[in-house]
């Protein structure tokens, strides 16, 4: 019998979810099967590219949910514990739940014979399924883990596929070009079955484009669709009758697909003004504003800079940023820090983070810390001296980073950590 905290701890002893991917579905078909096959309980809604896919199925589960449409949403990684990977009508399952799915899962994985124990990743995700159909949810909205045609998620028999923007990321897994990432992304594509298509880059474009003539799709495209009355501040933005709550600009672009993958289904976009993502361009303090936000890879970067160009171009900015060695750091860092007034590193618990120091270097300025509370730490005696109301504290990077700082910001004992 496992308990929860037992759950998870046998979870990341099979390894982290990237370094140990074995793409292939072999594993995840012979245990969903075993299982009854729960992936076909229920309609699924299939999403998969390179930036935004989290946020797109946030909108989009919470425009299904807004209509009364049972949810269940799948998405990874998650930023605190791993029971936000699988939600029920928005809200994270809980451990016991997630305990009952692991044990299931594991238990049947054991009986088979299989080359080894599912990843993390396809436990996870065979675990999700089940989740689904043991607790009645209607529409599933499903996300990717990495690239599309080999990824566990690719067992199910979509109503509805889409496709974020495609950009450069986990090349080693996916190919070093774009036309070789949208190959792998386009691996979600299923005859007959509708997709929507986010703005893409003309390299991506063509690719997708091909493979859905090849099938026979039905493509819904981000561009096609018309923008009206358009308004944008620091906290989100309204168009074309849209309420969208999520900050920065490329929201725009991850609420029209949400938009038209709605429309797709049936269903109002007026639920996206519901949507809630954590960790993402989110504001979790004041006095100074501190404003988590994952831009782990260059794509990303390039949507946090833009925003803090447009909304805080004469503000000072505190950076807290850490990586992991396997990002593309150099060319990220190149985009952030020269924004930022301060720079802080923290060391991150991981054995795939970049050491502090190593970012100094690369950086040519900053301070390393032991994590994140000290970085806060180093701030607090600054804002006894001066006043720092209209600064703006970044904290970004590596979603590790990111999760623990909202767990430091937002835990349940009130603290204020600003004196």
């Amino acid at each position: 019998m496992f308990t929860y905290p037992d759950s998870v701890q046998f979870l990341y002893a099979l390894g982290n979810e990237i370094k140990t991917a074995k793409l292939g579905l072999e594993r995840i078909r012979a245990v969903l099967a075993a299982l009854g096959n729960p992936e076909r309980a229920y309609r699924v809604v299939h999403v998969a590219g390179t930036n935004g896919k989290g946020s797109t199925c946030a909108m989009i589960e919470a425009g299904l949910r807004a209509a009364g449409i049972r949810t269940g949403l799948f998405t990874s990684p998650h930023l605190i514990e791993p029971t936000e990977r699988i939600r029920i009508d928005g809200i994270p399952v809980t451990p016991e739940q997630f305990q009952q799915a692991f044990e299931v899962v594991h238990n049947c994985a054991e009986r088979l014979d299989l080359d080894c124990h599912p990843t993390y990743f396809e436990t996870v995700t065979a675990m999700g399924f089940w989740l689904f159909r043991e607790l009645g949810v209607e529409t599933a909205v499903v996300e990717t883990g990495l690239g599309g045609r080999l990824d566990a998620t690719n067992v199910t028999q979509p109503v509805l596929t889409v496709i974020t923007p495609i950009d450069f990321d986990h090349e080693a897994y996916l190919g070093h070009t774009l036309e070789a990432i949208s190959g792998e992304k386009a691996g979600i594509l299923k005859p007959g079955v509708p997709t929507v298509f986010a703005r893409q880059r003309p390299e991506a474009a063509a690719v997708l484009t091909a493979r859905a003539t090849e099938l026979g799709v039905t493509v819904k495209r981000a561009e096609d669709f018309e923008i009206r009355d358009l308004e944008i501040d620091s906290r989100g933005s309204r168009f074309s009758g849209i309420v969208v709550p999520l900050a920065g600009e490329h929201q725009l672009d991850n609420a029209v697909t949400a938009a038209l993958s709605l429309e797709a289904l049936g269903i109002s976009p007026d639920g996206i003004a519901m949507t809630q993502w954590p960790g993402r361009l989110e504001y979790v303090a004041p006095n100074p504003d501190v404003l988590l936000d994952g831009a782990h890879n260059p794509a990303g970067a390039r949507a946090l800079a833009r925003y803090l160009k447009r909304f805080f171009p004469d503000r000072r900015i505190w950076m807290i940023y850490g990586a992991m060695r396997d990002k593309a750091v150099e060319e990220v860092a190149g985009i952030l820090f020269p924004l930022a007034s301060e720079l802080i590193f923290p060391a991150l618990d991981s054995s795939r983070a970049l050491r502090p120091e190593t970012l100094v270097d690369l950086a040519g300025r900053g301070q390393t810390v032991t994590n994140i509370a000290a970085a806060i730490e180093i701030l607090k005696p600054r804002a006894e001296q001066e006043d720092l109301s209209d600064d703006v504290v970044v904290i970004t990077g590596s979603l590790l980073l990111v999760g623990e700082a909202r767990a430091y910001f937002c835990d349940r004992t009130g603290r204020q950590p600003w004196p």
